[in-house]
């Protein structure tokens, strides 16, 4: 049995679908969960990542485990309750969702900080790990949603300056064949897409997609910052425009790490928009 965390988000979602089409037995675990959060056959149970007990029950006879980083929650959990739990139900094998931030911004951001953390953890477990440090998903683009089916525009800082995102999808791809297979263990693997894309790209994207076309409007930093501050909490607000505007060389590299391991290109944010475009109408 596989039991996965954060079975309703970008990537937990995909993830037990795929799981659950290969005919494995899988368990979806989050504090608010109900049948039709989860397709047909899998099983769903209520636990919180911050009370690792509360997992005891949900792990015992697992074989494998899928957790997320808490994606900047405001849920902070003790990675090593949930895995001494997870090894205590007989788990073997765990594969973490962590960020590209931990090896990019290693000192200079929360998500470094705190997956560094994580991912120490894991390492440590005694389990057959593997460690996912995707880039900026392409569902990031659900922001610009509500602008797009108003006013058709789309506002955004650094307009031409591109980044590797990546479609949530092969995220979770990488992340079935890694509870599902051997030879991942001891893998940290990168996660990109096939190309850099900038903002102004992404809203022409868009744009084709709907067969209209959406106005990209350019916002100065003060303008983002004060527009991300509304939902993200200051810092990673300030390391995430630092992403945005002045990317490094490694978070401008696009990672082979996908092909590698699913035997395909990853998806672009055409392939991505084309899925998801009725948010958009």
């Amino acid at each position: 049995m596989i039991v996965v965390t954060g079975p309703t988000g970008n990537v937990g979602r995909p993830l037990v679908q795929a799981l659950a089409a290969a005919g494995e037995r899988v368990t979806a675990v989050s504090r608010g969960i109900s049948d039709a959060d989860v397709p047909e056959g899998v099983m769903h149970r209520r636990a919180d990542l911050t009370a690792p007990e509360s997992l005891r029950s949900v792990l015992y006879g697992a074989d494998a485990l899928f957790l997320h980083d808490g994606g900047g929650s405001a849920h902070p959990f003790s990675a090593r309750g949930i895995l001494d739990v997870a090894k205590a139900g007989g788990v073997t094998r765990i594969v973490l969702l962590s960020s590209q931030g931990v090896v990019t911004r290693p000192q200079s951001s929360s998500h470094g900080e705190v997956g560094r953390s994580l991912e120490d953890a894991v390492r440590q477990s005694g389990l057959d790990w593997t460690i996912l440090r995707p880039a900026g998903f392409h569902s990031n683009a659900y922001a610009w949603a509500a602008p797009v089916r108003e006013r058709r525009a789309v506002a955004a800082p650094f307009g031409d300056i591109g980044l590797p995102g990546i479609d949530p999808a092969d995220i979770a791809d990488v992340a079935a064949a890694a509870l599902r297979e051997d030879g991942h263990a001891g893998q940290a693997y990168m996660l990109t897409g096939p190309a850099l894309s900038t903002p102004r790209q992404r809203a022409a994207a868009i744009g084709d997609a709907l067969g209209e076309s959406v106005r990209f409007i350019e916002q100065t930093r003060d303008e983002a910052r004060a527009q991300m501050r509304e939902f993200m909490p200051a810092p990673v607000v300030e390391t995430t425009l630092d992403i945005l505007g002045e990317p490094t060389a490694a978070e401008r590299a696009v990672s082979p790490d996908v092909e590698r391991v699913l035997g395909r290109a990853p998806r672009t944010f055409a392939d991505w928009i084309e899925r998801h475009v009725g948010a958009f109408r």
